[in-house]
């Protein structure tokens, strides 16, 4: 299965796992938009199988940011969706994995408040969790 994604493929994966924790950072801006990014990237550093090979490698010189959410959300969302075609016509159980793997670090990018997520956060989870399932 490996040898079947390309640096491209890969690169497409580490975009849109690390970018959905981005925005959830972004999205969190006037709470703690740090702790949400380390805490999202502690998930995706602990993904196994395939998808914990690719994100084991951040997507380095590549630019996760953007003057808005918006900017951010333009290129993250078809990223991943994109993410997931790819892998559903590869592996479904490894397409399975990547999105679980994803949703675990937006829940874990939205837990660093004691209580619920903010209502801006849970609006983002859930635009990540349509653009998973759009493919």
């Amino acid at each position: 299965m490996s040898s079947t994604l390309t640096d491209q493929d890969k690169h497409t994966l580490r975009i849109a796992a690390y970018g959905a924790v981005t925005l959830m950072s972004a999205a969190d801006a006037a709470g703690k938009p740090h702790k949400a990014a380390t805490e999202g990237s502690i998930a995706l550093a602990s993904a196994t199988g395939l998808v914990g090979h690719v994100l084991a490698e951040y997507p380095k010189g590549k630019d996760l940011g953007g003057k808005s959410v918006a900017e951010i959300a333009d290129r993250v969302l078809p990223a991943l969706t994109e993410a997931m075609t790819l892998l559903k016509e590869q592996d479904s159980a490894e397409a399975d994995n990547f999105r679980r793997t994803v949703l675990v670090a937006v829940e874990a990018a939205a837990r660093t408040h004691q209580a619920q997520p903010s209502p801006t956060l849970a609006e983002m989870t859930r635009k990540i969790a349509e653009a998973l399932d759009a493919a």
